[in-house]
């Protein structure tokens, strides 16, 4: 080999030496995930955010080190409703996943983005309100679970019955915001629906945000001779659970609620689907994602089965006995 063609050689392997370090030198890009959730804060999350965070950590995500996680709260810092402006800043953020169980976030982010993936903790059914084309076959860049909530409206009212057989006029504790909210219209309808069916009368006692009037709410009962309660799963009824418990008591009302921290709160019954397995679970379509699936390949899943929990000590207080056919039915009971 002459001289020429040996520097040149050498040449070459210190190039490619030296490019090697420095690709092997370059840190690893950590993935960004925008995590848009209802209230709180990052030091006192919810009980949602901290089932999202485990299941992270069960598949290997530390946050800090290999994942990082953006976290905006729908009422923060005393401000109402912020959705659409934080759904713009994830995007301008260019966030490789975005997550919510909010169905207006969800809506918004469909408007904003047609790229960045978006995985759902929804209460309705997705396909039914347009958010996916299917459950097996997404499609766009939409995936993540459904609670089914909604569709368990019957269910709670024929729970109630059983429980309560002299019942003679239900009232919805439901909410409203100051946005378009595609969720609103169908909240109070599907109790209606099933409560023709069972001939229950309902009443709807709505209360709208920022400032709740729960007080006027139960007086609005009261007059109306409202014999039972159920409590929809909004973001802002979640926040004020203790609240309508002891209202409920004060006023002798027996509850059922659309989740079980509502009865954990003092509330009577809760059926629906397990939340914290629901937010666990969504860690595992971020995974999937980060890995390079994409949602419109994402089945959606549903819930395998729903919770029934009744707390004895709230049936005590307002002199309640739980005939024995519907405890023995009961998944968890407080005693």
């Amino acid at each position: 080999m002459n001289t020429s063609i040996l520097v040149l050689f050498c040449l070459l392997i210190t190039i490619l030496l030296i490019t090697g370090s420095a690709q092997a030198q370059q840190p690893k890009k950590i993935p960004r995930i925008g995590y848009l959730a209802g209230s709180g804060d990052p030091n006192n999350p919810g009980p949602e955010v901290v089932a999202f965070r485990q299941g992270l950590r069960e598949l290997g995500y530390i946050e800090g080190k290999n994942i990082l996680v953006e976290y905006r709260y729908r009422y923060s810092e005393g401000k109402q409703d912020r959705i659409p402006n934080f759904v713009a800043e994830f995007v301008q953020l260019k966030v490789d996943v975005l997550i919510s169980p909010l169905g207006p976030a969800i809506i918004a982010a469909k408007q904003a983005t047609k790229t960045i993936p978006i995985v759902m903790i929804y209460a309705q059914d997705p396909v039914a309100t347009g958010v996916i084309d299917s459950l097996a076959h997404p499609g766009g860049n939409i995936t993540g679970l459904t609670t089914l909530t909604r569709d368990l409206s019957g269910k709670r009212l024929e729970l109630l019955k059983e429980s309560v057989p002299k019942i003679s006029r239900v009232g919805i504790l439901w909410s409203t915001t100051n946005i378009a909210e595609l969720e609103d219209p169908s909240i109070f309808q599907s109790y209606e629906d099933a409560a023709t069916t069972l001939k229950i009368p309902l009443q709807s006692l709505r209360v709208r945000e920022p400032n709740p009037d729960f007080e006027g709410a139960f007086q609005t009962a009261v007059k109306a001779r409202v014999s039972a309660l159920i409590t929809v799963r909004t973001t802002l009824l979640i926040g004020y659970r203790k609240q309508i418990a002891d209202l409920a008591i004060k006023n002798r009302l027996p509850s059922m609620s659309e989740g079980s921290n509502f009865v954990e709160a003092g509330g009577l019954m809760s059926y629906s689907a397990n939340f914290t397995e629901a937010y666990k679970r969504a860690a595992y379509y971020v995974d999937k994602i980060l890995k390079g699936a994409k949602p419109a390949d994402l089945p959606v899943e549903q819930p395998t089965r729903f919770e029934f929990v009744i707390n004895l000590k709230a049936a005590k207080q307002i002199d309640l006995t739980i005939p024995p056919t519907v405890l023995a039915r009961a998944d968890k009971v407080i005693r």
